[in-house]
């Protein structure tokens, strides 16, 4: 069951996937709609999930469950794994590299995978006041509170000096 991203409760769960450019405005209303379709036929043994998404900076889709109501299974997760895979393939796009990093470059967000983001950290073109985007939250709260952070703030501290 679809429910405006807001309204879902703080410990609901989320996922963050990030993509290695930015969607159009076009794509982002594909994206949307098939979002919408997705979390309305999404279940748990066939129990209905309530979820809700957002997609933020043309960059981040932000898929969010309220566990208290019926939590994920494998199946479920699987399932929407599988929705995220076939957005990579219809719009060319990485979704699922976890082993890459996104970070405000002024008014831009940057993608650099971690090896680049580690050689900017010891060149000094990354500083602990970088903004990055924490994307291993695990819930809502999270989200909200730690996700778009001072590299300081963030797993990514550990290759700043």
């Amino acid at each position: 069951m679809l429910v405006d991203f807001n309204t879902l409760p703080e410990a609901s769960r989320v996922w963050i996937y990030q993509a290695n450019r930015s969607f159009t405005e076009d794509e982002i209303a594909e994206i949307s709609s098939k979002l919408d379709t997705f979390i309305e036929n999404w279940t748990a043994h066939g129990a209905d999930l309530q979820a809700g998404y957002q997609i933020k900076y043309k960059r981040f889709i932000i898929l969010g469950l309220n566990q208290n109501l019926n939590a994920a299974t494998g199946c479920s997760i699987d399932a929407s794994v599988h929705f995220i895979q076939q957005l990579e393939k219809t719009y060319n796009v990485d979704l699922m590299d976890k082993m890459n990093v996104s970070y405000k470059q002024g008014a831009f967000i940057a993608y650099k995978s971690l090896t680049d983001f580690k050689q900017m950290a010891k060149d000094k073109a990354v500083s602990k006041n970088t903004i990055v985007f924490n994307n291993l939250v695990a819930n809502k709260a999270e989200f909200e509170e730690n996700w778009e952070v001072p590299a300081s703030e963030s797993w990514h501290s550990r290759f700043i000096k």
